[in-house]
Formats: C-alpha cells, structure tokens, sequence
C-alpha cells in the first residue's frame, strides 16, 4: 500500500476533515459523520482508507489526549472499514443506500459494546460490570444508532464526489 505524495496529501486532508466534522458536532451527543466518513472513504479506496482514519485517529489523541478512553479508537473505527470492505462493490443501485444506512447505523448502535471490553479491562470489570456498563451506555448507543442513521443517507452523494474527483485528478 504504498502512497504517493498526492495520496499522502489528500488522506492527511481526509482524516483532517474527519477530525473536524467530529469536532463541529460534538455539542450532539454521539452525533457526528466520521462513520459515513469512514464508510465513503472505504468503498472509494479501499485498502488505502486505512490512512485517514487512522489520521483522523492520531488527531483525536493529540487533540483530545491519549488516554484510557481513546485505545478503543484504535480498532472501533476498523471494524466498521472491515464490514463495508466486505460488502460487494457492485451493489444494485437501490440496495446500496438501504446497506450503508443499516450497517452505519448498527455500527453506532454497537459502538458501546465494541468499546466495553477495553474498557472493562482497564476499570477491573468482570464479565457482568461490562454488560452493566453497556447497559449505562445504551442511550447514547441508540442516539449514536440515530445519528448514522440520518447522517448515512450521505455515503453515496460523498462517495460519488470522490470518485469524480479522483477521475478529475488522474486526467489533470
């Protein structure tokens, strides 16, 4: 996966935005677009979107500290890269919406429980304080649910403008 100096610019930008768009919603609770993001990201370049989540990764620690709370962004972000990296690239038109707006919203729905184990680790929780602790968590898991929900209907008019983009690049 090796990058150009135009793919390193653009996915520095990419998990930049990423960053950012988090930032300006977060006076919404779990509201936020890095995961249609990660998802438009994800079904344009494939592999290679590894780069700006993990950009927009580094920048939520350096901005917001490395702490206990952020080692779960190491992986919560990839599994959402992995499920769409398994969906088939040529989905029926009128499928495709339906698809990335349920797999979006489920991964806000799960995102609690994708984080309790680290978190259960780090805390000293056994098996039933972490399902207390996803319990506790639940409502702002389906505020996070809603949030993709709404905000997925955006993965295919972003994926669409990056794929124009990238054919305007390589024939410029």
């Amino acid at each position: 996966m090796k990058l150009t100096v135009k793919e390193a610019a653009v996915f520095s930008m990419l998990g930049a935005v990423m960053y950012c768009s988090k930032e300006l919603m977060a006076a919404l609770p779990n509201i936020h677009l890095v995961g249609v993001l990660t998802m438009a990201l994800t079904i344009v370049y494939r592999k290679k979107a590894l780069y700006p989540i993990y950009v927009f990764v580094l920048l939520t620690g350096l901005f917001m500290g490395f702490s206990t709370w952020w080692i779960p962004y190491l992986y919560v972000w990839t599994v959402l890269w992995g499920i769409t990296m398994l969906l088939p690239q040529n989905m029926p038109k009128k499928l495709a919406p339906v698809v990335y707006i349920t797999v979006c919203a489920l991964h806000g729905l799960f995102f609690g429980v994708l984080y309790a184990p680290v978190q259960a680790i780090f805390f000293g929780l056994d098996f039933k304080g972490m399902l207390t602790w996803i319990g506790a968590g639940l409502t702002f898991d389906l505020m996070h649910c809603f949030g993709n929900l709404f905000g997925a209907v955006l993965v295919i008019p972003i994926t669409t403008l990056l794929k124009k983009a990238e054919r305007y690049s390589k024939n410029a």
